[in-house]
């Protein structure tokens, strides 16, 4: 932690409702902290270009690229937004991290050590959570919504990649199974363990 500051990571399958989450998060701790919502891909330029292209563009670049282009991204971001934040006394709330180019990337194939090695530069979190959620459960949520990665064999290797960072304990598990409520208080007492463990 950095003069009080806490960087705070929430991941999970598109759809798992880890926007949503990291959000109630931002705004509770607000109540009681300074406190700022954040988010990967970040709003730089690199960031924006990755929306763009990448997510919602038509055509996809080579993985490796895009593995690339997220490290850079994430730089960018922590350079940017995140130290500044966490050096002024901020919580910050990252929406995606580290984490999401392991498990989308790696589940792609790429191999994860030369992730790790291209991300060598990140900021490790004081807290990063998985919101997990069934892969059908997250299909159904996505059924309406364009996603390059809309299929339930994808999204179980993308699940099975975050699944073996909870075994490492770089990552905790919340279901996100449950109803929205009971989610975020889950997830609030993961934050507020930590936070008392370093007050």
């Amino acid at each position: 932690m950095v003069n009080k500051g806490a960087f705070i990571v929430l991941e999970g399958l598109d759809g798992s409702g880890k926007s949503t989450q990291a959000k109630i998060l931002a705004g509770r701790l607000k109540k009681s902290h300074m406190a700022i919502y954040t988010a990967e891909p970040s709003r730089g330029k690199i960031g924006v270009f990755i929306r763009k292209r990448i997510l919602y563009g038509d055509t996809r670049l080579p993985i490796c690229v895009e593995a690339l282009l997220f490290a850079a991204d994430r730089i960018e971001h922590i350079r940017n937004e995140v130290l500044p934040a966490l050096e002024s006394g901020f919580l910050v709330i990252s929406d995606r991290y580290l984490y999401s180019s392991l498990a989308y990337q790696g589940s792609a194939g790429l191999n994860l050590d030369w992730i790790q090695t291209i991300n060598a530069y990140a900021l490790k979190p004081d807290l990063a959570l998985f919101i997990d959620v069934n892969p059908e459960t997250v299909l159904k949520r996505l059924r309406r919504k364009k996603s390059v990665m809309e299929n339930l064999e994808t999204q179980q290797r993308v699940r099975e990649v975050y699944l073996s960072y909870v075994d490492k304990g770089e990552l905790i598990n919340i279901n996100g199974n449950k109803p929205r409520k009971e989610v975020a208080k889950d997830v609030f007492a993961a934050v507020t363990a930590l936070l008392e463990a370093h007050s």
